[in-house]
């Protein structure tokens, strides 16, 4: 596990139970923890180049969709 996580514990409990979940057990929402803060980081890493290679320092919407379309593969 992550040694400083970002997303909290109980959001990842609530994802699993909207999902329709009856129960959770805990190593199961911080593996979910885990995979989302990588899928994130990853994500937020390639719309920074996005943004660079743009010419802007700021990081809009539009490079988090277009990183996360390639990184999802959606």
């Amino acid at each position: 596990m992550s040694a400083n996580p970002e997303l909290g514990l109980a959001a990842m409990y609530r994802f699993i139970k909207k999902s329709g979940a009856d129960r959770v057990g805990d190593d199961a929402a911080g593996e979910l923890r885990e995979i989302l803060e990588d899928i994130a980081t990853r994500i937020a890493s390639q719309a920074l180049d996005l943004s660079l290679h743009a010419g802007r320092k700021t990081i809009k919407a539009e490079d988090i969709r277009l990183a996360a379309k390639n990184i999802l593969k959606l």
